[in-house]
């Protein structure tokens, strides 16, 4: 029972503030995840976890869509941007000066190695192309990064279109198959797709693995021309995805804890 004159917490923080949904926003932030995954990796009953997730996706918090792998499965994925919005307004709601700004992201040093990253998609006609390529665009140098497929096709007209929109010219990329990086090490692994999630080989290195369930855009989409807006959305999701990778690649180590 509040006070008179007592303000309520924000929404964000009495939503994201229960142990198991924070959990669950954790392992999204990392990777899209199936139901059985979560429960696993939290240790949790399925009816619970499900139960959870469900007052995420109420408040837009996270989503779900259908594995084009396995209809029957479905991954759930977090909605960073909306997150980050909602964090600032609370930080915002107690003090205006804890509003959050996002830092840029850093450059890697003369005697950095860079990372490598390595985007997958069935195709490598679409999504692994565009997730090349804004990740090439912004990370100035900072990051390697390469794309590949598991059948792989000609690069669709459509991803030369968006990403001309976005400043980036595709017109001299191609297709490649993922055995074209086998043995080389990358420091992340990133499948685009459900397909290709399942038949992903193994990396040296230990590399870190991260699913981003995204529809293919060119899937029952019709003609060019009525595919376009599915490209445009795809390209737009992608971006999003890239830069906040970016800022988890480049994130400078955290200071040693004083005694």
């Amino acid at each position: 029972m509040r006070l008179p004159g007592e303000l309520a917490p924000p929404d964000f923080l009495q939503l994201a503030g229960h142990p198991l949904r924070w959990r669950l926003l954790n392992e999204l932030a990392r990777s899209d995840r199936q139901v059985r995954e979560l429960t696993r990796l939290l240790g949790q009953p399925q009816n619970l976890v499900s139960y959870h997730l469900a007052q995420l996706r109420r408040s837009r918090l996270v989503s779900m869509r259908r594995s084009s792998a396995d209809g029957r499965d479905a991954y759930y994925s977090i909605d960073l941007p909306r997150c980050g919005d909602l964090l600032s307004a609370a930080g915002a709601a107690l003090h205006p000066g804890l509003r959050l700004t996002v830092p840029p992201a850093a450059a890697a040093g003369p005697h950095q190695a860079r990372a490598r990253v390595l985007f997958l998609c069935t195709g490598n006609g679409a999504r692994s192309q565009l997730a090349e390529a804004f990740m090439q665009h912004f990370a100035e140098g900072a990051v390697e990064a390469a794309s590949a497929g598991s059948h792989p096709r000609q690069v669709h007209p459509n991803a030369i279109r968006v990403m001309r929109e976005h400043g980036i010219d595709l017109t001299a990329k191609h297709s490649k198959h993922l055995s074209t990086f086998a043995g080389q090490r990358f420091d992340y692994v990133v499948t685009l797709c459900d397909k290709v999630r399942e038949v992903c080989p193994g990396f040296p290195g230990h590399p870190q693995l991260i699913h981003w369930s995204i529809a293919d855009p060119a899937r029952d989409s019709g003609t060019g021309q009525e595919s376009y807006p599915a490209f445009r959305r795809t390209a737009d999701d992608i971006r999003t995805r890239v830069r906040f990778l970016l800022r988890l690649i480049t994130q400078p180590p955290s200071p040693p804890e004083a005694h």
